[in-house]
This record gives structure tokens, sequence and C-alpha cells, in this order.
């Protein structure tokens, strides 16, 4: 039986990442924990430095919310929730981010798109016409679920809820939304959510601008790119200001988040009172830290830096562990905290080769 010989720049970049291994490792970075091959998407941290860690629901399944606990993986709140099956409004279907709020609440967005509003197609998505989504309040003094939210004016149809983030102050969750290229205001009062800022300059994906990773572009089995429209976002801490931003594209917005909480406002006034804070590049996951600086993870050169108050882009932590570093937390020991997703690796991406340098895992570097 001969064996299949692999394409030349599957074997080169390889070649290139274990090479880089074992060149050029920052000493401060740490890992918190490891997966084997339980891929990690959400993290966040607690304000007494509980670290929470979330997996989408793919093989293979453990849990799709955890607490760390000396290195562990321990299902969170309990492990009815993260049951395989059940009452959808009783178990985790497919979390998709996790959010620790200014009062200590954990915020858990279990969004499992249909194959329209999926940034990774069908695979990603539900079989079902209609996507499924829920937004679930945890205490985290009495680790109980206080609310859950089902998005009931949302078109399901076409969403693909991507992350979230809450304003302890006007008692509103914002979302991005890139499968309605929209952000969503949730009214945690009510529960009725607004769509804002759609299929706009801000939100929508530059079709010009594909993923490359050492000369190869990230294109699926149909040659189709992957491409996100509006993904990361960040709230500060003051709850002042709002930043977000497509994978897809170059520069980072922000707005201020009255303007946000003004149901008045028209898109076309919105679209006003966004600021254009410059380029800053690719980027995923972005979070606000106490000092009011903004990280970004970039998978392109392995790297995570900030945005400080001043408008001074830099460079935070370089490592070629850094492989599609994705969502953040920042710990009150001033610790940064975030997952490292190796999208670009997965057999979608890479004409269906398994590239993912296992184990899965979530680390630290010192930042403040």
């Amino acid at each position: 039986m001969m064996m299949k010989t692999l394409p030349l720049y599957i074997l080169l970049a390889v070649s290139f990442i274990f090479n880089a291994m074992a060149q050029n490792q920052d000493p401060n970075l740490q890992v918190v924990a490891s997966f084997g091959k339980s891929q990690p998407i959400g993290v966040s941290v607690s304000s007494d430095n509980r670290v929470f860690v979330s997996f989408p629901h793919k093989d293979p399944y453990l849990f799709g919310l955890t607490e760390i606990v000396n290195g562990e993986r321990k299902a969170f709140p309990n492990a009815e929730w993260n049951a395989v099956e059940g009452d959808y409004k009783e178990h985790f279907v497919n979390v998709q981010d996790i959010y620790v709020d200014t009062d200590d609440q954990l915020w858990v967005l279990d969004s499992k798109p249909a194959p329209s509003g999926s940034i990774f197609g069908k695979e990603g998505g539900s079989d079902k016409k209609e996507g499924q989504f829920k937004l679930v309040q945890i205490d985290l003094k009495s680790n109980q679920v206080k609310q859950i939210f089902t998005f009931d004016d949302l078109d399901k149809s076409k969403s693909g809820l991507n992350d979230v983030r809450v304003d302890t102050d006007k008692k509103l969750a914002y979302l991005s939304d890139p499968g309605q290229a929209s952000i969503i205001v949730l009214d945690l009062k009510t529960g009725k959510s607004r769509k804002i800022l759609s299929n706009s300059k801000y939100t929508l994906a530059n079709a010009d601008v594909v993923l490359t990773y050492h000369g190869k572009e990230m294109r699926d089995k149909d040659a189709n790119p992957f491409r996100s429209n509006v993904n990361g976002i960040a709230l500060t801490k003051d709850n002042k200001w709002f930043y977000f931003k497509p994978i897809n594209a170059m520069n980072l917005y922000r707005i201020e988040t009255k303007y946000l909480a003004d149901a008045s406002l028209t898109d076309e006034a919105l679209k006003s009172k966004v600021e254009d804070m410059g380029e800053v590049g690719i980027t995923h996951g972005l979070v606000a830290d106490h000092e009011g600086n903004i990280y970004l993870t970039t998978s392109l050169d392995y790297s995570i830096r900030r945005l400080t108050p001043e408008g001074k882009l830099e460079i935070v932590v370089q490592d070629p562990r850094l492989i599609w570093p994705d969502s953040l937390g920042v710990g009150s020991d001033g610790y940064l905290y975030f997952s490292c997703a190796q999208m670009q690796l997965l057999p979608q991406w890479n004409d269906v080769k398994d590239l993912v340098q296992y184990p899965y895992e979530v680390y630290r570097v010192k930042v403040l």
C-alpha cells in the first residue's frame, strides 16, 4: 500500500511550527491548563482570580463550561448544565463566549447558529434552519444561575452571536453578531434586543482581506476564504467605551455606550458617533483592563498587543505557541489569561488534514 505524500505547503507549515516551537519562546508565558484535544474558546476571570474556560460542542466533548481548579477542568456551575442532552433552557448547547462583569456575574453566551449564520460554514453551525441562542447569568458568590435570556426577537435564521460584554451601569448586554454584521444590544431588564450598525463599514468584513499563513491562504475545500464580520468586542471597566471590529478588517472602532443605550438614535445617527481608532491589523479577541488598555490577539504573528489610553499600540507577548490566540480575561493578580484556538490548523482549512499542535492550552502572562 502506497503512502500519500503530504502537500509541500503542509510539510513546510508543520516544519515551521516545530522549529519555531524550539526557539523564541517567551519565558514569561505560563501554561494555566492543558486540555488534550478539547478546544478551549472562551476565557474569563473573576475579581478573586477564579478562571473560567468554555468549550464548543465538538468531539471530544467533556464540558461546555468549566472552572479551572489546580490546573484541572471542573464542570461549572454543575454537571447537569454540562449534560450532552436535555432541555435547551437547562443545559449548554454550544458555549461560544463567557464574560465576568464588574459585579462578578458570569455571563455565558450559548450560541449555535444555523448554517447561514455561522462564520465557519455548515460544520460550525446547527443542522436546523434556525439557530439556538441564550445568555445565562451565573452569580459567582452562590454559583447559581440567576437569569436566562433567549433572544426571542432575534432573527435566528441569520444570527451568529459570537462575543458578549455586559454594562452593569445601564443593565445592557452588547453582543457581536457576525452572522448579521451587527451589534446586538440586549436590555437585561426587559429581555428585548436591538440590532444596530448593521452592514456598515464598521461591522462588515473587508472582502480584500484574506488571512494568510506562511504563504497559504486560509480557505476551505471549496476555496472559500475564512471571513468574519464584526467579531471581537471589548467594554472598558467604567462601562463608558465599547470597542469592536471584524476579523477581516484592519481598523479598530469604538463608540460611547451612552449612544448604544439611546434607543431613539437611528443607525445613521449611531454611525456618526463611531470613532476610528486607526489600523491595528488582523485581530480576534478583545478585552479591556482597569487601566483602560485594550488587548487584541492576532494569529498572523503569534502575538497579543494592547492599545494604551494614549493611543500607543504595543506588543505584550509574542510566542510561537500563540496559535490563534482568542478569548481573554484580566485577573486582579495582574495576569492576562487567554485561549489559543488554533483555528487555522483545523482540518476544514487544510484539505481535511488535522495540523493542530496538541494539547490545546490556556496561558497567562503578567501585564500589570
